[in-house]
């Protein structure tokens, strides 16, 4: 470990005795020093990953306890990043405080529940963890499913625009429904049909359980593939154990679904056979125009869900580089600071998720862009680094700061997002991913900015996955934001990009969402610390010039940001 991680990690032993988020540290914690006197790109890069190795050595260690909202790693973690980026000279970005309080309210369904299948060919109560995982976002005590029929209703997409429906003819009212993950673009690799293999919101599962209690259903049951999902059941598992968070509401969220379920492939095709049904034919028959929903026989689903509702607080962290001239227009970094936690398994198991590379590794990013940022002094407009909570439980930090934003969105200049930096943590590469390449102008900036860096900028290598739904740039563009994504490429200078995709592709079966994702002082941040330098100069193009970047024509979020033009300061 480098002498300012090992410093960083023994000064900061000493904030466990944190209780209150409000409280500043009276411990002195050091800093990598600033790359203020770098002379080349190469010794800029040796500080910029001095620096993600040392806070990412202290947000990632097990002291934090896997940073989970609302718990003590939580208060560890925002005073942690307060006090950094009070050393790295920046103010508090909300009025006084470096807080954004954000009203969220946990769920956690107890383990002992049972999901049971019912008909005259089956009778079986499926294993949570092993064939089933079940939650609800309904903020209640208790919420049970009795007898309800199920239905196949393909992947469970409506798109009027796409001349699609799944729930056609079908009254789902009351009934559990049973669905693919991602669309049928994917599923037939046709480039005519949806997006083909890039995914579109319509193949997420939150977009599932959206339109299935839109259409009244009681339930939903995704059924678990590994491929189309992007990641293996462990992280289902994984991630859907323990509390579950959402923003606190005030109908208590009833007009949601009672029980949110997945399925692995094996269970799904005994419960089809069961009702007659060949699963392979009715999957393939789901990825073409003109589906109609399916009754699966007689057999019912009914579960009860037991639930322990804790609401709390927990908090947003933004701080500020005020510009000198324009200081009401902003530049927005953002990462989520927020992990897993610490959650319980079987004895001898590892408990902590660490969470190094998930987000560890963006939130360190914000720390050594302020240091860049002191180095480089205020720029004309504002600079604001957004620490987000609750990503993980469904980008809940950032709609939180979209619905009530420091400054109205439409003075926001760009937003640039920093999520799981490293993967592979292998090094240099030739490119640099775009994660919803060809939406915005932002990346003629970037494309500027990779060419100093000797490098080109690419589409992410699997658009399939979805990832352009699964970050906290998404509440931006929402919005009408241009927001810039970058993940790590592939084509390692060193090795080449096959062996590079090999090694992105370990990453997410081994480690992604598992206590596995641990920081090791081994690695070689190299790579990750030019993809930092690159939204730096990014972001340093944008504060010092009047450009107001847009989305690029056809996309989706063009005409919301179209629409605020008139509103923004001359």
């Amino acid at each position: 470990m480098s002498d300012t991680a090992q410093r960083l990690v023994l000064a900061f032993v000493g904030l466990l005795a944190f209780t209150a988020c409000g409280e500043s540290s009276q411990t002195t914690v050091p800093v990598a020093s600033s790359p203020a006197n770098a002379s080349s790109l190469e010794a800029q890069r040796a500080q910029v990953a001095e620096d993600l190795h040392a806070h990412t050595a202290v947000l990632a260690s097990d002291a934090f306890g896997g940073r989970a909202p609302g718990t003590e790693g939580e208060t560890l973690t925002i005073n942690y990043l307060v006090e950094q980026f009070e050393a790295a000279g920046m103010r508090p970005g909300n009025g006084d405080s470096w807080f954004q309080e954000v009203p969220i309210t946990s769920v956690e369904t107890s383990p002992a529940m049972v999901m049971s299948i019912r008909g005259a060919s089956m009778s079986r109560d499926l294993a949570y963890g092993d064939e089933v995982m079940v939650s609800t976002q309904q903020q209640l005590s208790s919420v049970s499913v009795t007898n309800s029929e199920l239905v196949f209703v393909g992947y469970g997409i409506r798109a009027p625009e796409r001349g699609w429906n799944d729930y056609a003819g079908v009254d789902v009212r009351g009934k559990t429904v049973v669905v693919l993950i991602n669309d049928p673009g994917y599923a037939t690799q046709n480039p005519e049909l949806f997006n083909g293999n890039t995914m579109t919101y319509y193949g997420r599962w939150t977009y599932k359980y959206e339109e299935a209690a839109r259409q009244g259903a009681a339930a939903a049951i995704i059924v678990h593939q590994t491929a189309p999902a992007a990641y293996p059941w462990e992280v289902v598992s994984g991630s859907w154990m323990g509390p579950q968070i959402g923003l606190t509401a005030a109908n208590k969220n009833v007009d949601l679904l009672k029980a949110e379920s997945w399925i692995q492939e094996e269970v799904a095709q005994d419960l089809f056979a069961a009702a007659g049904k060949d699963f392979e034919a009715l999957s393939a028959a789901a990825a073409k125009p003109g589906f109609t929903p399916v009754p699966l026989g007689d057999l019912t689903m009914s579960v009860a869900l037991e639930n322990s509702l804790e609401s709390t607080f927990s908090h947003n962290v933004i701080a500020l580089l005020p510009g000198t001239r324009h200081p009401d227009e902003i530049i927005v970094y953002s990462a989520h600071w927020d992990h897993l936690g610490t959650r319980d398994g079987a004895e001898g198991e590892d408990k902590i998720f660490n969470g190094a590379s998930d987000n560890a590794s963006g939130t360190a990013g914000l720390l050594a862009l302020a240091n860049l940022h002191r180095a480089a002094g205020a720029s004309e407009r504002s600079v604001m680094f957004l620490a987000v909570t609750a990503e993980e439980s469904g980008l809940l930090g950032s709609k939180w700061y979209a619905e009530n934003p420091v400054l109205p969105l439409e003075y926001t200049v760009a937003n640039l997002n920093m999520d799981n930096l490293y993967k592979n943590v292998d090094g240099r590469t030739r490119d640099i991913a775009v994660v919803g390449y060809g939406n915005s102008e932002l990346e003629d900036y970037l494309a500027d900015a990779a060419k100093r860096q000797d490098r080109v900028i690419t589409q992410e290598p699997t658009p399939e996955k979805g990832f352009y739904y699964r970050s906290d740039h998404l509440n931006f563009a929402l919005n009408g934001v241009p927001a810039l994504y970058l993940t790590r490429a592939v084509d390692s200078r060193e090795h080449g990009a096959e062996w590079g995709m090999a090694r992105q592709n370990t990453y997410t079966s081994q480690n992604y969402h598992k206590p596995s994702d641990e920081y090791a002082e081994s690695w070689d941040l190299s790579g990750s610390a030019e993809n930092v330098i690159l939204l730096f100069d990014v972001a340093g193009q944008l504060a010092n010039s009047r450009d107001w970047p847009n989305w690029r024509s056809g996309n989706e979020f063009k005409a919301l940001r179209d629409a605020t033009a008139s509103v923004r300061l001359p």
